[in-house]
């Protein structure tokens, strides 16, 4: 399985971004899919995650400017950034948790190469 994300650059604060993910190879089903971000510095955090039945869970820093949202016919993850501001600066990584090779399979995770995000004041 390989997530290849996409959209990341550079923004000015309160300008928008989107980020897209899509996973592909041989599997049977995804369960969540999510971004997390990493900072210089700082850990990976999660920034937003979406189930296979479409519920949502974002970080406290990021709701009400960031939506997540999947298209399970393309395996694809997208995250909508608006209103960014300086501290959204990171790399973001794109996760694909519980994916099942086949049904019966036990559940791997996977994660993307980063996609640098840049926002200056």
């Amino acid at each position: 399985v390989q997530l290849q994300a996409s959209g990341g650059g550079s923004v000015q604060a309160g300008g928008s971004l989107r980020l897209s993910c899509a996973a592909s190879g041989n599997f049977f089903s995804i369960n969540a899919m999510s971004w997390y971000r990493q900072a210089p510095g700082k850990q990976r955090e999660l920034v937003a995650l979406i189930t296979s039945g479409s519920s949502t869970n974002y970080a406290d820093s990021v709701k009400g400017r960031f939506t997540i949202s999947r298209d399970n016919a393309k395996n694809t993850v997208y995250l909508q950034m608006n209103s960014l501001k300086p501290e959204d600066t990171a790399v973001y990584y794109c996760n694909a948790a519980n994916v099942l090779i086949f049904p019966t399979a036990d559940g791997m995770d996977y994660w993307g190469k980063g996609t640098l995000v840049t926002v200056s004041s």
